[in-house]
C-alpha cells in the first residue's frame, strides 16, 4: 500500500457500495487500484499520463474518474458514507456556508462548446447510473463556453469558485460551482438545496440543518426569507449599512435581526472544510477543461475527508 492509497478499513467502507468488477475478462478493472490512481491524481495534481505504473494503465484510471464523473457515482458514494454517519448521529448540523476561489490552470481553457454526444466504450444501454459507472448521457455538456464550464475572471484572475455547506465537524455536506467572478449571496439558496443525507430504512433524505452559520456576504433580505419560509434559524451578522437603512426607517425598519457571537465562533468550521479540500492540489489548482469532471474530483476529495475524519 502507498502513501495516501485507501487503508483496509477504508477499503472495507467503500467496496459494498461499488458495482461489481475485478473478475478476469469482466467489465471492470480491479476497483482498488484504480481508486488508488485517481487518488493519487488528485492528491499530487500531476498530468493523467505520469501515473506510476503501480496503478495500471492512465488511460483506464482516467475513463474511469470521467465516466464516475458523469453518472454520479463519486456522488453516490459520498452520499452513503454520509448517510452512515448520520444513522451514527456522527453529523454536527449546525452547518456552516462559505466559498472559495479555485485559481484555474491555463490547461483548464479551451473545452468544445458541444461535447460529443456519444456515449464511452463499453457502455451499455440498461446500465445504472450511480450504480454500474456508465454514464448514459456520455459526456454531460457544460452549457457552452468559459461561464457553463464555470470558469471566469476574479480578482484572482482564471478563477472557478467553491460554493460549499460544511458540518460541525469540518467535512463538506454539499457544495456546486460557479465562475469565479460569481458573489457568494445569490448562491446561497442553491448550495443549501444540495444537502440530502439518506435516512436508514424507510423516509426521506434529511435535507434541514439544525442551524446555518454564515458571514456578512449572505446576509441579504432574500436569504434571511428563505430560512425563515424553512423553518431554519440563523446566525448570520448584520451588515453596518443595512442596520443603519433600518433604523433610519424607524418602525417601518422591522426588528433588528438575532446574533449570538458566541455560537457565530463556530463559523470556522467551513474554512478548515475549505482546507482540508484544497489538501489536495488537484482541488487546489482545476486542471480541468470540464466543470463535471473537476466536480468529480471535489467530491472524491470531500468522500476522502469523511473516511479520514
Amino acid at each position: 500500500m502507498g502513501r495516501g492509497d485507501l487503508t483496509n478499513a477504508e477499503w472495507d467502507r467503500l467496496k459494498l457500495f461499488l458495482p461489481p468488477g475485478g473478475a478476469r475478462g469482466g467489465r471492470w478493472s480491479d476497483h482498488r487500484r484504480v481508486i488508488n490512481g485517481v487518488l493519487y491524481r488528485v492528491r499530487t495534481g500531476v498530468q493523467w499520463r505520469d501515473l506510476p505504473e503501480r496503478f495500471g494503465p492512465w488511460e483506464t484510471v482516467y475513463k474511469r474518474h470521467r465516466r464516475w464523473s458523469a453518472d454520479g457515482t463519486w456522488k453516490m458514494l459520498l452520499s452513503r458514507i454520509q448517510a452512515v454517519e448520520d444513522a451514527v448521529g456522527g453529523i454536527d448540523w449546525d452547518v456552516s456556508v462559505d466559498s472559495t476561489a479555485v485559481r484555474a490552470h491555463q490547461h483548464a481553457a479551451g473545452a468544445r462548446k458541444a461535447p460529443p454526444a456519444a456515449t464511452s466504450k463499453g457502455d451499455r444501454p440498461g446500465d445504472e447510473p450511480g450504480r454500474s459507472g456508465a454514464a448514459k448521457t456520455g459526456r454531460p455538456a457544460g452549457g457552452g463556453g468559459q461561464i457553463g464550464e464555470c470558469l471566469g475572471r476574479s480578482r484572482g484572475g482564471f478563477t472557478t469558485k467553491l460554493h460549499l455547506v460544511a458540518d460541525g465537524r469540518c467535512r463538506p455536506l454539499a457544495f456546486v460551482l460557479t465562475p469565479g467572478h460569481y458573489g457568494d449571496g445569490p448562491q446561497f439558496e442553491r448550495v443549501l438545496e444540495q444537502i440530502s443525507v439518506s435516512r436508514p430504512g424507510v423516509g426521506r433524505p434529511r435535507t434541514r440543518p439544525d442551524r446555518v452559520l454564515a458571514d456578512k456576504a449572505f446576509t441579504s433580505r432574500s436569504n434571511r426569507r428563505y430560512l425563515r419560509r424553512r423553518g431554519i434559524p440563523h446566525t448570520i451578522p448584520e451588515r453596518l449599512d443595512q442596520q443603519r437603512h433600518r433604523r433610519n426607517r424607524g418602525s417601518r425598519g422591522g426588528r433588528p435581526t438575532g446574533f449570538d457571537r458566541e455560537r457565530y465562533k463556530k463559523r470556522n468550521a467551513v474554512e478548515r472544510a475549505i482546507n482540508r479540500l484544497k489538501g489536495f492540489r488537484a482541488v487546489a489548482t482545476r486542471y480541468e477543461k470540464r466543470a463535471y469532471i473537476y466536480l468529480g474530483t471535489v467530491t472524491l476529495a470531500a468522500l476522502m475527508v469523511w473516511l479520514r475524519t
